[in-house]
């Protein structure tokens, strides 16, 4: 097993934002080092949904061994405590063979929840739930959304208007316990740290990111995401699962059910993908630990790799 200094198992942690290009770095660095790659997107853990959620192409996953895609089906429950769980399987099983295990993705609550734990677990009430989720039907999830923003602004600025789930979530903790959802957080001070970890954050100029997220969009459209929503939905996958409000599949969605036009669809999908990427560089720049590479740069990051292996 591969320990530093601190006699904890080395890992290496490779974040960024939407297709900035985590995949190919993490691919180039794992065969540098002998590794494999677990990810860390909450959306790429469903089954049949591959064009909307970037995953690895075939080709990858032969050049490199890949962990946590596919392993649920888009109606199956799933969470930030499970993933943690079962990521953590996957990392302790690549070090016990001596394999440099990769965390690879933009989820930051997921990558966080597998680096550091997860917090006590909050309170739960289900009546208010039930009538939260009531009223998000009724009134729509911006409106829940601005009254979260009130009682918990962190957690608002770090959760979309249109995923009712996690709202309803943050709503329920603040008005179960009189306490928000980061505060939760923050005092637990996510402690449970098994790992010695190597993180390495990927940027670039905001405005070609903006370009690479749109030729990505273009590229996911051309790839058929149309039809790959519209075989979701004729196999009984419903709109309001939580694996279906996410970014394009939503928005074909609402294309395909005539709520909007093609162009307009397109233009929105496009829209809210830099905005999720400004919200995920947010995430990622909090942490200081960080070391910061242009995707471009993978000698100097595998140089950096493998220096750390080498403590």
């Amino acid at each position: 097993m591969i320990q530093g200094n601190n006699h904890k198992p080395k890992i290496i942690m490779i974040c960024g934002p939407t297709a900035i290009g985590k995949t190919s770095v993490a691919i180039e660095t794992a065969e540098a080092v002998g590794g494999e790659i677990v990810g860390a997107d909450s959306m790429q853990i469903y089954r049949y949904m591959d064009i909307g959620t970037a995953k690895p192409t075939p080709e990858e996953k032969r050049r490199v061994a890949h962990h946590m895609i596919d392993i649920v089906n888009p109606d199956e429950a799933y969470d930030a405590a499970r993933f943690s769980l079962e990521a953590r399987a996957s990392v302790n099983q690549l070090l016990a063979l001596g394999h440099v295990p990769l965390v690879a993705g933009g989820t930051g609550f997921y990558v966080k929840a597998l680096l550091y734990g997860l917090c006590e677990a909050a309170p739960e009430n289900g009546s208010i739930r039930i009538r939260l989720r009531e009223e998000a039907d009724r009134c729509g999830g911006q409106h829940l959304h601005q009254r979260l923003k009130a009682c918990d602004p962190e957690a608002a600025a770090a959760i979309h208007p249109n995923d009712i789930y996690r709202i309803v979530r943050a709503l329920e903790v603040y008005e179960a316990s009189g306490m928000s959802m980061t505060e939760f957080r923050r005092r637990h001070g996510f402690s449970d740290v098994p790992y010695n970890v190597l993180k390495i954050g990927l940027f670039m100029d905001r405005q070609a990111l903006y370009e690479r997220i749109e030729q990505r969009v273009d590229r996911m459209i051309a790839k058929g995401l149309h039809d790959e929503v519209k075989q979701l939905l004729a196999a009984g996958y419903h709109e309001d699962l939580r694996s279906m409000q996410s970014l394009g599949y939503r928005h074909m969605t609402a294309y395909i059910q005539g709520k909007t036009d093609y162009i307009s669809a397109v233009a929105d999908l496009k829209k809210d993908t830099r905005n999720y990427a400004k919200r995920q560089l947010t995430w990622f720049r909090k942490d200081f630990q960080t070391k910061w590479f242009e995707p471009d740069q993978t000698a100097r990051i595998i140089s950096c790799v493998r220096a750390f292996l080498d403590e």
